[in-house]
Formats: C-alpha cells, structure tokens, sequence
C-alpha cells in the first residue's frame, strides 16, 4: 500500500510523515514537495520524493501515480488560489486513480463563520463530488497558532484577544500528525468526517496554563476590535494580516471553533498532549 503526504516539508506535513515512518517502511511512503531538494533528508531515509507543485497540476497527476491513500494537506495563500489549487489536486487524484483522499479540514466545516472555512467547504465538496473514498480531518486551534502571544508575555507583554469568554478547544500540531497519520494508515475510515478537538478552553485559560509554565502571573486584556487592531498594527503587522486576525477573533468569539469532540483521543489511542507541554516545546524548554 502506497501513502503520499502532501506539504511533507512543512510544519504539520513533517510530523504526519515523521509519525508513519515509525509505523510503516519508508518503501511504502512517497512525499509530494515543491522544492524536492528540501526533501533529501526523507530521500536518504529510502521515502520516494516526488516533484508536486500546486501551482502545476500537470505535476500533481504525475506526483499521484501509484498511490493509495493520498493526505492532501491545505495549502497557504488567499482563499481564491488556495480553492484553485485544492481542486486541481483532486482532479490530479482523480486521474491518477487514487484510492482514497484524507483532507486537514476545519472544524464544523460547512458552518464554520471563519472565512477560511470556505476554502475547506469548497474542497470538501470537491473531494464529494470525485467519487473517492474520503476522510475529513476537521482540525481545531493548533496551539502553535499561540505562539506569538506566548513569545509576547515572556517580554512582559499582555496576553491580549478579542474573543470574549468564547472557547477554542487546542492541541498540539503533534496530536493533529499523529492522528492524520493513523487515519492514514489504518483502516475502516472511508467516507468520515472527524471533528478533532482538544478540551474547550478560553483565552484566560489558556494564558494561565502558559503563566503556569513560566512561573509568572500573565495580565490578560480582551479588549474590543478596534482595540486588537490598533495594538496588532503597533506590533508592526501589515494591514492585510491585521485584517485578517480581527475577522478571525470576531470568528471566534461566536463561537466558530468551540467545537466539542473526544475523536481526536480516540484516533490518538491516548490522552492528548497536555497543552503546558505544547507550551514549553513553543519556548524551546
């Protein structure tokens, strides 16, 4: 059985590829990257390397050939190329008679207020209507998302949010691999969707497990939109992110990512990752 992973060089990517390398042979294992040579770490491990660039569906098809179950991890950029080259992917899959397609989604994608969820409705729909056996792993939070805030408070920052009592239901990036990889791997997962969650939290519970971590009391603001974006701007980020960030957090604050679910612990097999362990990985203890 052939696994391809996507974005294997990238952040999640490399964990999912990491996790089934210690679960399946590398002769079974292929990676789709843009810049091969950022790959040869994998290459030298005995993972087939191949040249996939989004931007080039005629690579995709090729990239495709042989594979079995394909992660088709989301791509960067705006929603408009990000829906593009999502498409073109499963149209590369289809193609190339792929078997079936597990996709990182969205919690509670098809409501989801986040306007990043329309990229995964749109290719979730897409993955639908090609016939191929599917899993949707519908992501939460990645608690690396925090990472800028918990750098901030070890300068004395505050931990500053817009998001109300609202609740987001954080794991790590390492959890959201593993489990990937063991839908990747396993069997009896075609045709699911998982909603995968850590335990709901809010923002001032998250900032007491950092400050818990780090041995301090953390001052944490929520504040209005017109507040976080001043203060996103005075940290020096460029418009279009500061925009970004306030849909986000008004996003959150109804309630688009307190999605609850104990299917991300039952991939896993055992207890999700204690968020304070994320923490100290975040700030390198």
């Amino acid at each position: 059985m052939k696994i391809l992973v996507t974005g294997a060089t990238g952040h999640l990517g490399s964990l999912i590829v990491e996790a089934l390398l210690k679960t399946d042979s590398a002769k079974d294992l292929a990676v789709s990257v843009r810049n091969p040579e950022k790959a040869e770490a994998l290459r030298a491990q005995g993972v087939d390397v191949r040249h996939g660039d989004f931007d080039q569906p005629e690579t995709l098809e090729k990239a495709f050939a042989g594979v079995d179950r394909l992660l088709l991890i989301s791509t960067d950029g705006d929603n408009e190329t990000r829906i593009r080259q999502h498409e073109a992917a499963v149209d590369a899959a289809k193609k190339a008679n792929v078997g079936f397609i597990a996709y990182t989604s969205v919690v509670n994608a098809e409501k989801n207020t986040l306007s990043l969820a329309e990229v995964h409705r749109a290719t979730e729909q897409a993955i639908r209507e090609s016939g191929i056996p599917y899993s949707f792993l519908r992501n939460n939070w990645y608690l690396e998302n925090e990472a800028g805030s918990v750098q901030a408070v070890t300068q004395g920052a505050p931990w500053v949010h817009a998001t109300n009592s609202s609740q987001v239901g954080w794991a790590t990036r390492s959890d959201y691999a593993h489990a990937a990889a063991a839908v990747l791997a396993g069997e009896g997962h075609e045709n699911t969707m998982y909603e995968l969650s850590g335990k709901l939290r809010t923002q001032a519970e998250l900032a007491a497990i950092v400050g818990e971590v780090l041995g301090q009391e953390i001052n944490v603001q929520n504040v209005d939109d017109a507040a976080y974006a001043d203060i996103m701007k005075g940290a020096g980020l460029p418009d279009f992110v500061v925009s970004m960030l306030v849909d986000m957090q008004g996003a959150i604050r109804e309630g688009a990512l307190a999605v609850e679910s104990e299917t991300l612990e039952t991939l896993l097999g055992r207890p999700a990752q204690p968020l304070s362990e994320g923490v100290k990985a975040i700030l390198g203890k």
